[in-house]
């Protein structure tokens, strides 16, 4: 069964943090299905982040080399990373 990680930051320019993003340094997303990024319409440098894996062990083997390199460290308001799955969906 697929899950995914999930984590909430505010971040101080987003673009900055976007390009860190994109470099990956903990290859977190090697195995990653896809992600998903939400940006607040409040305060565009709130940051949401949905990555999709393949099982819940990918996932969780993910969120740890995040935990592990200390990239979060860098970012003092966040909430995550968690590894989740899927409830339920509806839409109209």
């Amino acid at each position: 069964m697929t899950a995914s990680i999930t984590a909430r930051l505010r971040v101080h320019d987003f673009d900055a943090w976007k390009a860190m993003f994109d470099e990956d340094a903990p290859r977190a997303r090697e195995k990653a299905l896809g992600w998903t990024l939400y940006r607040g319409t409040e305060d565009p440098n709130e940051v949401f982040i949905r990555v999709d894996f393949a099982s819940v062990d990918e996932a969780k083997a993910a969120r740890d080399k995040v935990l592990a390199s200390g990239v979060l460290d860098r970012i003092p308001e966040h909430t995550g990373p968690t590894v989740v799955q899927q409830a339920e969906t509806r839409t109209r």
